[in-house]
């Protein structure tokens, strides 16, 4: 199904096709026309990070830490309910017909969540597709199944370990478009590197998903990649001209280092920190926030007093957008970038005398 929104507020279109994936957005529209200029924010999030997980059902084994990986959401030593079924019905209901998306997530699997299969049944019965990305470490064929009749797609995270590949082959086997999410930082990048030369990751995969390592929760600031990296040309040079069988794929956290680096990748066919702007996250005890990175929770706000609506037309949150529309003024990039990450300034990889942030 193909599913097209106005934004009568901000004056222009969005399309998504639910079976694909596929998203279109246009510019700002003036007498039905398109004016090339893209908006700078929706009216209403078109992608919802729900944490439905308030723990993590594996933290005490340290999957995370074994695989070099510091958990950003501290799932190793907090300990608290996950969303409630109730409550994640009422975040469907407030998005019906508004958003695009779910991206399940929290401080554990989503897939370990005791009400999993009837939180996915219940994206689909409102027309949202449901995403989610697990370790694999608890998925089973039951699960796989789940995934093939409801989500538009499954990360497993890069694990390095057997069942990290026992998961990808078990949602591969049940017709699941699977991807691959890989944290990038200081003591990952040379594997990657070395993957993508010679081509190892696992064979029928969709997409390898590189998701910036930053220091928060249990990440640490000696992991952050540097700008000035001699490694990040090699690894954004990989991504500008991809001949491997499958996608390469970016968190938005990255664009500076790929509006620095690549010179073959369509500009306007990426988007940079959509934060407040396109989306947001909602924790499993329902405060919500511009950013999952936000641990301190300086730009929240508790939809146990207020609708997802007002949420994000909060003052919170327009502080949050302030800097995304400000930074590097003088920057000719600037609107592809906007500065980069408003909330950890050190992880942007940006060198250029224009940056202000």
């Amino acid at each position: 199904m193909r599913h097209r929104i106005y934004d009568s507020k901000y004056h222009f279109l969005t399309f998504f096709d639910d079976q694909t994936g596929a998203y279109l957005r246009t510019g700002i529209l003036e007498d039905r026309k398109d004016t090339g200029v893209d908006p700078f924010m929706a009216s209403f999030p078109h992608l919802i990070d729900v944490g439905i997980m308030g723990h993590c059902a594996h933290g005490k084994s340290g999957l995370c830490a074994k695989a070099g990986i510091g958990c950003y959401q501290s799932g190793r030593t907090v300990e608290a309910p996950n969303m409630a079924l109730e409550d994640f019905a009422e975040i469907v209901r407030q998005c019906a017909g508004k958003v695009n998306q779910f991206a399940l997530g929290g401080r554990g699997d989503p897939d370990m969540h005791e009400h999993f299969g009837e939180i996915l049944a219940l994206c689909r019965e409102h027309h949202i597709v449901p995403n989610f990305t697990t370790s694999g470490f608890g998925l089973t064929e039951e699960h796989a199944a789940l995934c093939a009749r409801y989500c538009g797609a499954v990360a497993v995270s890069w694990y390095r370990s057997s069942y990290t590949l026992d998961a990808i082959q078990m949602l591969l086997a049940a017709g699941v478009r699977t991807n691959i999410h890989y944290v990038l930082g200081r003591n990952s990048i040379d594997e990657a590197l070395d993957r993508l030369e010679h081509n190892t990751f696992p064979a029928g995969i969709n997409a390898v998903v590189f998701l910036l390592h930053k220091p928060v929760g249990q990440g640490s600031r000696e992991n952050v990649l540097d700008p000035d990296d001699p490694r990040l040309a090699r690894f954004f040079a990989l991504l500008d001209h991809n001949t491997l069988p499958y996608k390469l794929g970016l968190d938005s956290c990255t664009i500076p280092g790929v509006v620095n680096h690549c010179a073959n990748l369509e500009l306007a066919a990426l988007d940079t920190c959509e934060g407040a702007r396109f989306s947001c996250y909602i924790s499993a005890d329902l405060v919500m926030l511009p950013c999952s990175f936000d641990q301190e929770r300086r730009y929240g706000v508790s939809l146990r007093d207020h609708s997802i609506q007002e949420a994000w037309d909060s003052p919170q949150f327009d502080a949050f957008r302030a800097p995304l529309r400000a930074a590097c003024p003088t920057c000719p990039q600037r609107e592809v970038c906007m500065g980069g990450c408003p909330l950890k300034p050190e992880i942007v990889l940006c060198r250029r005398s224009q940056r202000t942030t």
